[in-house]
């Protein structure tokens, strides 16, 4: 798997004056669109689109600095429609725009292109099943939250905090499959996982009955579930489990990530300092 994402990086720096056709990227890293998009995001830390972005800014800026053709024949090669448009999306990432760069020689902010290797850590094991599931429901309570990827989520803290305890009670008593009790569900997430976007958080239970009045439902179809389980200091076991999962599991294994919602269920100490976790996400075998 790494060195086919290798080989769509290579792609990314071939096609940087074009438009990057992401089926095609998907095609060359021998997987899919869905997965490539979420695996380059736990590998880079960043969406693919940002890096696409940085990287095609970061050869322009060199061309900017060189001076040996005109603003806008640079902005056009790069895929913007008007000098405007170019200066804009320079100065997000260069913090100048182009004819400030030019006239002064400013230091310019750099994308080095990227290459992935695999680091294994024999003294860590990742425990793990694969199941095939039925068709389930998850029935909860809904709130539109940000994404964070370490830190407590607070806007998600005080929702879970400001929920009935015993409508909660009532709830966990209809949870009639795994995962058992109350789970948090994540559906409908940016494809590239970008920190702040928004995604569909539920606070529920997995089951098979009528959802209580009140309540979200969420219908999941039948399909493959990888089953990945922890324990640790909280949060971050929990936030270790979910970036260990794609930099270390599904390059080493015959499985992509799937669309379709992302489950914990989380139990934690007395004091909540330390959290025993399972991580459900939905997978496909990799063809071919």
């Amino acid at each position: 798997m790494l060195e086919r994402l290798n080989q769509a990086m290579e792609y990314i720096e071939r096609h940087l004056g074009r438009n990057i056709d992401v089926a095609e990227l998907a095609r060359t890293a021998a997987t899919s669109e869905y997965h490539l998009r979420r695996m380059f995001s736990s590998l880079a830390g960043m969406p693919l689109s940002e890096y696409v972005r940085r990287r095609r800014l970061t050869v322009a800026g060199a061309e900017v600095l060189a001076g040996d053709e005109t603003l806008l024949d640079i902005a056009v090669r790069h895929g913007y429609g008007s000098g405007e448009a170019f200066a804009r999306a320079f100065r997000a990432v260069h913090g100048v725009g182009p004819g400030e760069a030019r006239r002064t020689g400013a230091a310019l902010n750099s994308q080095p292109r990227m290459t992935f290797r695999l680091t294994i850590e024999g003294s860590n094991s990742m425990r793990y099943r694969v199941m095939d599931k039925p068709a389930f429901t998850v029935a909860g309570f809904k709130a539109r939250v940000p994404l964070v990827h370490s830190g407590p989520n607070q806007a998600l803290v005080e929702f879970v905090r400001g929920l009935d305890q015993r409508a909660l009670e009532r709830l966990a008593e209809l949870s009639d499959q795994e995962p058992h009790g109350i789970v948090a569900v994540c559906d409908d997430l940016d494809p590239g996982r970008a920190e702040g976007t928004e995604l569909d958080y539920y606070h529920g239970v997995i089951t098979s009955g009528p959802a209580p009045e009140g309540t979200a439902v969420l219908s999941v179809p039948a399909g493959d579930w990888a089953v990945f389980s922890t324990s640790g200091a909280a949060p971050q076991a929990v936030q270790e489990l979910w970036r260990d999962v794609f930099t270390q599991w599904f390059p080493s294994n015959p499985y992509r990530s799937r669309p379709g919602p992302e489950i914990l269920r989380t139990r934690l100490s007395p004091d909540r300092t330390e959290a025993e976790a399972e991580l459900w996400l939905p997978v496909e075998r990799e063809q071919g």
